[in-house]
């Protein structure tokens, strides 16, 4: 089940946190992509390889300390037919590092469509009779509860059949989020608090051998008073936590999204390492060609920052 897969890699590596891959091309070192212009020109291929070649420096650098990275799905279609092939080999590549993969993509639309893009990331895809094939094959994506639980019950299917999981949209880590998921209902309750309680019903019947089910939600760091809220309404999911780092939310922030045996929640942080090269804090310490060891240095410092955390919690 992905979800115990996830739990013992965490274990194995004491580490509740995420790499996001979300590579812009303004992100890439100038000597990879001066290297790939005169390769292939200025245009989308060169772009393309040289994200690629990034992501798996970075990958290469954080293997051993991390149990997964989150690679958004936005910053590859941009980049159209080529960024889509990066996407998936830096999956591929990713997988083959023994890293479990989490697609950013916050999927959603009708059941039939749904089932299509379950298909494409989480389970297979029809070729003829008796005969499918897997895609993406991504262990778990983002998706969207907006259009109720036919939008959802595909990629739940496909967790249960696949061994895959699920982060849905709680409570997102952007400033506006608050217009529609802060809305109080009748009864006096806010949106982000009934989709919560309709995450943990969803998953109630799908846990695994640690207690957490294969549908998880996502909680943004920047609201830690509202995590507080919600890991009571999410007993049994698994809460993947944007906002760490670049966003402004900090390990005190996140430590609210875990349950107290330190277990409960993932962290994610994207700019702050794959961009570390730049930060004021590593770029007097490593060069631009050693940007993949700034980007460790800053996995490593994120990891023991949100140990610290948990530990001045209990």
């Amino acid at each position: 089940m992905f979800i115990d897969t996830l739990i013992e890699k965490i274990r194995e590596k004491d580490n509740p946190s995420v790499v996001g891959l979300d590579p812009k091309i303004e992100y890439v070192p100038s000597f990879i992509k001066e290297d790939m212009y005169k390769k292939y020109g200025k245009n989308l291929k060169a772009v393309a390889e040289a994200i690629l070649l990034f992501n798996k420096y970075i990958i290469d650098a954080v293997y051993d300390i991390v149990p997964a990275v989150k690679p958004q799905l936005a910053y590859y279609e941009m980049y159209g037919l080529e960024g889509m092939r990066v996407f998936y080999e830096t999956c591929k590549y990713a997988k083959e590092k023994g890293l479990l993969v989490i697609a950013d993509g916050k999927r959603n639309d009708i059941g039939s469509t749904a089932q299509c893009y379950s298909a494409a990331y989480l389970g297979k895809t029809d070729i003829d009779e008796g005969i499918s094939e897997a895609v993406f094959d991504v262990d778990a994506l983002t998706v969207n509860p907006y259009l109720g639980v036919d939008g959802i019950k595909p990629f739940i299917d496909d967790c249960v059949k696949y061994n895959k999981g699920i982060f849905v949209l709680v409570k997102t880590s952007n400033k506006s989020s608050g217009e529609i998921q802060d809305i109080l209902t009748q009864e006096g309750r806010s949106i982000y608090e009934i989709v919560a309680e309709y995450v943990e019903s969803w998953g109630e019947n799908k846990k695994g051998k640690y207690g957490y089910s294969c549908v998880g939600a996502v909680v943004g760091a920047t609201y830690p008073n509202l995590a507080k809220i919600l890991r009571k309404i999410l007993k049994n999911s698994y809460i993947l936590v944007p906002g760490y780092g670049a966003q402004g939310g900090t390990a005190r922030d996140v430590a609210h999204c875990f349950n107290y045996d330190g277990l409960g929640a993932i962290v994610n942080a994207s700019r702050s390492i794959m961009c570390a090269y730049k930060s004021e804090q590593w770029k007097n310490v490593y060069s631009e060609e050693k940007f993949y060891e700034a980007s460790r240095a800053e996995a490593i410092r994120m990891r023991d920052d949100i140990n610290s955390a948990l530990r001045d919690r209990k």
